[in-house]
């Protein structure tokens, strides 16, 4: 039984296990990307690691993967949610909104550095067709490296992320070209591309008509679970259409993410699948890693030390020079060009398949399986690189980066207190985002053109999206006191500089988040109270004037009890209500009627 044990897949299970739960937790303790971490275990583990010394030691049977083909599968939809979750960042409107940017720079910056690898790639033996292959597979930079470390508002992350979105829209042809290969010698190019043609035109109408109201459906249940089972459902009905007519399933799984990237429930979507892609993609990654042979590596590293330089360079500047080009900053464009070097996990992927459908040869996809494999390990010495390169020949870009628009409003909940607050951020131009987890009131409020997005705010995932260290303020309008002090104290932690602004039930309530952390409470019942007082005392014929000192002193009366409660050193401010109080009591003889 123990033998039996130590080769089965519980052994390869506590491998897995045990590198998502303690390997990738020390890596991100040392800032140092889990994709990288699992390729590093796969190194490890595999054949030409630990496992290889087994027979000699059979105690490492619970420290090694003992049969790869076993894991193969969970992989393989390791790759399929990776492709489901890009598809999610390709949503029709994102694409138009920055079409100048990623149909310009973006098409240059691949097409440019595909030609560059693939010629030199032909000059050194490659046949045309495999030479193209590999120059579009390693022209390809890393969505899941990059954009955590650039971001998406600074220059260099916009930059980052036109590009990145042209290489995932890419995706599709160049998955279509690769994955129809093999199917082409059986039964011809031209019927696998008429019956995928209907397929993806399928899936777009079935997706367009009925998504909707299935994760509508979903969404009304309250049950994360059937959430999570109905996206899942999604992708891998995509992915079973396309791989039966021919094409590569994960073309279906970019599909499925694009149509729901087109819905209010992406956010959603992305948060509760984030765990099964996180791990399905650690599977894969540690296959990769698994591949890469450390006695091959010695034999050759002379050859992968310069295929992977050359690579760097010439993806550097293409990049840098396109930015430079259309205008962007000398720091800018140095920074970015370093970035986005590296190769991409999505190289491993086109590797992959292409070496699967006979595009190239196996021996040919290991090597540059091996040497993407190194090129995203250093992937955030690239980016510190192209930091200090940027400081040193543009010392002037950081101010210029930071000098940009204030940002957005976050409102949680959107009942009629957060409407309200909506249309009074309209009213004064400013920007903002509301969140609920009530899909019927989120889509009766994208029908009168709010800005709302669905989603349930205690997910800290979801939390983590909204980007709330550049929110001018986060606004919390939920009738659920538990759920408003919680949020109040994580994000205080987080952002002990954000403007935290609560509705309070009351005097209690008020004190209660101020002690947690919030900037403002308003107790709505305390408000409800004082305007039907001030309303009653003018139209019995007191003055405006008296009226409004006496509302405000009132307010004094009430912020010492809270201060008092809460036990606060500093008076707590009430909406922010002095400096309008005395402008109203300065302009109250003037006035004829009650404020509204």
């Amino acid at each position: 039984m123990h033998g039996e044990f130590g080769t089965s897949g519980f052994s390869d299970a506590l491998v897995i296990l045990g590198a998502a739960g303690i390997v990738i937790p020390a890596f991100a303790r040392l800032r140092i990307s889990p994709v990288i971490g699992f390729i590093l275990v796969g190194m490890i583990v595999g054949p030409s690691g630990l496992g290889g010394l087994t027979h000699e030691f059979s105690w490492l049977n619970y420290l090694t993967i003992s049969n790869r083909e076993a894991i193969d599968p969970f992989a393989e939809f390791g790759i399929i949610l990776l492709l489901f979750a890009i598809g999610l960042e390709l949503s029709f409107r994102r694409l138009v909104a920055m079409r100048k940017m990623v149909f310009g720079i973006g098409a240059a910056e691949l097409i440019l550095s595909a030609a560059l690898i693939g010629g030199a790639l032909a000059l050194f033996g490659h046949t045309a067709s495999s030479a193209a292959v590999l120059g579009f597979a390693l022209a390809m930079s890393s969505t899941a490296l990059v954009l955590p470390i650039a971001g998406t508002t600074s220059p260099v992350g916009k930059a980052a992320l036109a590009m990145l979105l042209f290489e995932d829209l890419a995706l599709v042809p160049l998955l279509f070209v690769f994955g129809t290969a093999a199917a082409a010698a059986a039964s011809g190019l031209i019927e696998v591309a008429w019956k995928g043609a209907i397929v993806i035109g399928g899936l777009l109408l079935i997706g367009r008509l009925f998504l909707p109201a299935l994760f509508a459906q979903a969404a009304r249940t309250k049950s994360p679970e059937i959430f999570l089972a109905v996206s899942l459902l999604v992708v891998i009905l995509a992915s079973i259409a396309t791989g039966a007519v021919g094409l590569s399933p994960i073309l279906g799984a970019l599909i499925a993410g694009v149509l729901i990237a087109e819905t209010e429930y992406h956010s959603e979507v992305e948060v509760v699948t984030a765990p099964f892609r996180g791990l399905a993609l650690g599977i894969f990654l540690i296959t990769i890693g698994m591949r890469i042979d450390f006695r091959l590596l010695t034999s050759i590293w002379p050859q992968l030390l310069l295929a992977l330089v050359g690579i760097l360079v010439v993806k550097a500047f293409v990049t840098g020079g396109l930015l430079r080009l259309s205008g962007s900053r000398v720091g800018v464009a140095a920074e970015t060009g370093l970035l986005m070097a590296s190769p991409s996990e999505t190289t491993l992927i086109l590797l992959g398949a292409a070496a699967a459908t006979g595009a190239i040869a196996q021996s040919t996809a290991t090597f540059w399986q091996a040497a993407t494999a190194i090129g995203l390990t250093i992937t955030p010495l690239l980016a510190m690189l192209g930091r200090l390169a940027a400081r040193r020949v543009d010392p002037h870009a950081l101010e210029a980066a930071e000098g940009g628009a204030e940002g957005r409003t976050i409102v949680f909940g959107f009942g009629r207190v957060g409407r309200m607050v909506a249309d009074m951020l309209e009213e004064h131009g400013r920007p903002y985002l509301a969140v609920d987890s009530d899909i019927d009131n989120v889509m009766s409020a994208r029908e009168a053109g709010y800005s709302i997005l669905f989603g349930d705010v205690a997910r800290t995932e979801l939390i983590e999206k909204l980007n709330l260290g550049s929110s001018s303020a986060l606004v919390l309008t939920m009738d659920d006191p538990v759920l408003v002090a919680r949020l109040t104290r994580r994000l205080r932690s987080s952002f002990p500089e954000l403007a935290i602004i609560a509705r309070a039930r009351d005097t209690d309530h008020a004190a209660k988040l101020y002690e947690a952390g919030v900037t403002d409470a308003v107790p709505e019942t305390l408000e409800a109270s004082l305007q039907l007082s001030e309303a009653v005392l003018v139209d019995i014929g007191v003055a405006m004037g008296p009226v409004i000192a006496s509302i405000h002193e009132k307010r004094s009366e009430l912020r010492s009890e809270i201060m008092a409660q809460a036990e606060m050193e500093a008076e707590p401010r009430l909406g922010r209500r002095r400096a309008r109080d005395s402008r109203q009591s300065v302009a109250g003889s003037n006035r004829s009627t009650p404020a509204a």
